[in-house]
């Protein structure tokens, strides 16, 4: 059985991917936090985002480290209510972040998407399975 998940990331600036994470109400294991690297906490001890330099990401692999004009992995992330995929996407956008889509309302689902400052693309999600087309 997985344990936790940690979703590794190449970022430019770590101190403005720490200063926008935390304005959107999310906080760091100082443990996994040096010069080349954060560990944001997206579910406190299961779900982690190591957002690494992109010198540093690039010694993990063979390959090209995607750029702002690629799409390698889309990232989407559980709340739980319409209201606080809004304020969050809000805060999100006054910090940095850009909208690469528009809200999408599905009526059982409702996300919206945003890139963060370094491209990265997130959906921001609520579901209410109680309201799933039978």
């Amino acid at each position: 059985m997985i344990q936790s998940i940690y979703v590794n990331l190449p970022v430019e600036d770590l101190q403005r991917s720490r200063d926008f994470w935390t304005k959107l109400g999310f906080s760091f294991n100082e443990a996994f936090c040096d010069e080349k690297a954060l560990c944001l906490m997206l579910n406190e001890g299961s779900i982690c985002a190591m957002l690494l330099k992109r010198e540093f990401f690039a010694t993990f692999t063979n390959r090209a480290v995607a750029d702002h004009s690629t799409t390698q992995v889309l990232l989407a992330i559980a709340v739980e209510s319409r209201q606080q995929v809004d304020d969050m996407v809000r805060t999100a956008l006054e910090n940095g972040a850009t909208r690469y889509r528009e809200a999408q309302d599905h009526g059982w689902m409702y996300y919206d998407s945003i890139a963060d400052p370094d491209g990265h693309q997130w959906e921001i999600m609520y579901s209410d399975p109680n309201q799933l087309p039978t």
